[in-house]
């Protein structure tokens, strides 16, 4: 079994904890057990079940650390990695930025753990393959397609006298619909921490239309155009500006977020005012863990507000270099959006691209966060409130900060990987060049 409770957890920790000669001693303690489907041309290719546990041991003498780590759990098992780790640390140089493990911490109580999505089966994830297979060779399109569910807890304890304990579950879908002629491809993807939100026979769908609607497409001339970014697109782009809410690097000069004349950029505006980014472990339709690695509690907490940021992110040695509270690097990502659906955004655009996702995207200028990659999976011209005909995909180089620089309108949240993102409506996004591929 590698879903442990609490208690079970505890008492395996504390037992490990007990063997420790160390000046200090972190253990950490995690397991999941894990089901998918895969299949491809119409067909099922793999499926399968995993079960994994892990404990992992940090031993330090003063700054000097060693890591040891196991799968057994007895305990001449649980003393010999112990031991082991010891071992590596009297060997291990000394570390100038070594933190002293945290003392006891108060959580909020996680959300993150469904029961129907631990106990997902077999026949269900065959279900969800036979509702995307079918449908995708009625309309002579062929869909590969991966399903996965997971539940899994993470652990910790040290010396210090802290504890702390998560669940979580979390399903993950993703398909790709290719038209049998070649010429059409269409995707979705869905992720929830709770299974009966999720529909597989719909996300099927949304990826068949895509691939009929995008059959024999148009080239048209590269340039500036309106764009229409579907939430998985536009998250692509997001997440690498989030990436870099790191103080350290900011305060180093080493990012988008370092002022000209020294510092961070904390207090200025840098996007849209309609722009707020928030990150919030207890929200309910992307939960997460309310302690990270550190043992540190994870806390709502406000990137950007009105377009100005509000905070950077602070690790504990970077916070005691700068005599500021550490602030945790956020566990999800929740952009403020709109009330606009995909088709009133569409039925608002004179002229201008719908973009279904983003790939191959590749950093061009860190200091700018200007960013190169193609379109793919369903790009379509639109003309008068109209998807007017499929287009070729296009070479992009944007910035998520000029992007958001050149909002024009925001829609609906959707939840893609853990985050929410709105559609987003946005003038002037430079394509540079042609793609051939579909």
């Amino acid at each position: 079994m590698a879903i442990y409770t609490k208690e079970e957890a505890r008492t395996i920790l504390e037992k490990a904890l007990g063997f420790s000669k160390a000046d200090t001693c972190e253990i950490n303690l995690s397991g999941s057990e894990s089901g998918n489907i895969r299949y491809a041309r119409n067909t099922v290719s793999t499926s399968g079940h995993s079960s994994n546990q892990t404990l992992a041991v940090q031993s330090s003498y003063g700054k000097r650390s060693g890591s040891a780590t196991i799968d057994e759990f007895d305990d001449a098992s649980l003393e010999k990695v112990v031991r082991r780790s010891e071992e590596l640390a009297r060997l291990s140089p000394e570390n100038p930025e070594f933190m002293e493990p945290l003392g006891p911490q108060e959580y909020d109580e996680s959300i993150s753990y469904d029961e129907k999505t631990a106990n997902v089966s077999p026949e269900y994830r065959a279900e969800v393959a036979s509702g995307s297979i079918a449908p995708a060779a009625a309309q002579d399109v062929t869909a590969a397609g991966y399903f996965v569910d997971s539940a899994g807890f993470s652990a910790m304890i040290n010396s210090k006298g802290l504890f702390a304990y998560n669940k979580s579950t979390n399903v993950d879908f993703t398909v790709t619909m290719r038209t049998n002629d070649g010429t059409g491809s269409g995707w979705v993807t869905r992720d929830f921490n709770d299974i009966s939100k999720f529909n597989g026979a719909e996300a099927s769908k949304v990826a068949i239309d895509k691939a009929v609607m995008s059959r024999e497409a148009k080239a048209i001339e590269p340039g500036k155009y309106t764009v229409i970014l579907e939430p998985a697109a536009a998250s692509d782009l997001l997440r690498n500006m989030i990436r870099s809410f790191n103080a350290r690097s900011a305060d180093e000069g080493r990012s988008f977020m370092s002022a000209p004349d020294g510092g961070n950029k904390i207090g200025q505006k840098i996007v849209d005012e309609r722009v707020n980014l928030w990150s919030d472990p207890l929200h309910p339709d992307v939960p997460t863990a309310t302690w990270n690695s550190s043992g540190q509690p994870i806390k709502k907490t406000q990137w950007i507000k009105d377009g100005v940021v509000q905070n950077l992110a602070y690790d504990r040695f970077w916070a005691a270099e700068k005599g500021v509270e550490p602030v945790p690097f956020p566990a999800n990502g929740i952009m403020a959006g709109g009330d606009a659906s995909l088709e009133d955004l569409i039925k608002s655009t004179r002229r201008g691209i719908l973009v279904t996702r983003l790939w191959y995207i590749r950093s061009v200028d860190p200091q700018t966060l200007l960013y190169t990659g193609l379109t793919r999976d369903g790009t379509f011209y639109i003309e008068n409130g109209k998807i007017k005909h499929p287009v070729k995909n296009f070479r992009f180089n944007e910035s998520p900060i000029i992007m958001l620089n050149n909002l024009e309108t925001l829609g609906q949240q959707v939840r893609v990987d853990g985050n929410l993102i709105p559609y987003m409506k946005i003038r002037d996004f430079t394509f540079t060049s042609l793609s051939d591929a579909v």
